[in-house]
């Protein structure tokens, strides 16, 4: 009939460690079973070695019945035990390696993603800014076709004021009432006219005179 103990139990009854019952469970001496997820020792209740005869091995006890190898045993657990451990070391050293690794690529990673960004600022900046020179030499352009209107429309404004008035205005403005003064004014119209005193033309036979003009010259 088959009995079902925990490896911490069995070591404790035998007075050994546990690592020595799993290396006993490793190399097949002893049979093992999962039950639920849980490692038990089998022991077969009818050819089962008595706790004091499985004591022997471990105690160093030389007798004719008892295996060299098994008196060592405990010794090879040891062993065993320290392969583990470095085995475990070893992994432990890799796994740093691999993450330092890991970390360098990332900060290399991390570097060319800042270097790209800085790019991409500069290459918005730029043209950010011939963005901004085109705009304002548009701008520039608005403002001399803007003031170039300005110019045309009041040489338009000027040649709308531009008005030509009769001689009867004009003696009328300038308050030359005396028939004396119009006649002696009259001819020196006439001879400013023949001159070609831009101030002075002649519509239909009658001369009109520029109102915006001065005629302080004329006056007698």
């Amino acid at each position: 009939m088959e009995k079902l103990m925990k490896p911490a139990e069995y070591a404790k009854e035998l007075g050994i460690s546990r690592q020595a019952v799993y290396a006993k469970i490793k190399r097949g001496i002893l049979k093992a079973k999962d039950v639920e997820g849980k490692l038990y020792i089998v022991i077969d209740s009818d050819a089962s070695v008595s706790p004091a005869e499985e004591k022997q091995p471990v105690t160093n006890t030389k007798s004719d019945n008892t295996p060299l190898s098994e008196l060592s045993e405990g010794n090879s657990s040891e062993g065993s035990d320290k392969k583990d451990y470095e085995a475990l070391l070893a992994a432990k050293d890799e796994t740093i390696s691999v993450l330092k690794s890991t970390v360098k690529d990332l900060k290399k990673s991390n570097k060319q993603i800042s270097t790209t960004l800085r790019g991409e600022i500069d290459l918005l900046k730029e043209a950010f800014h011939e963005m901004r020179t085109i705009y304002m030499h548009q701008l520039e352009h608005r403002k001399d076709e803007s003031e170039t209107i300005d110019v045309i429309g009041e040489e338009i404004v000027l040649e709308r004021e531009t008005e030509h008035i009769s001689v009867k205005k004009f003696f009328k403005a300038y308050g030359i009432e005396k028939k004396k003064a119009q006649e002696k004014v009259m001819k020196r119209l006439k001879k400013a006219w023949k001159a070609g005193d831009p101030r002075i033309i002649k519509e239909d036979g009658k001369f009109r005179l520029d109102a915006s003009s001065d005629y302080m010259d004329m006056l007698p």
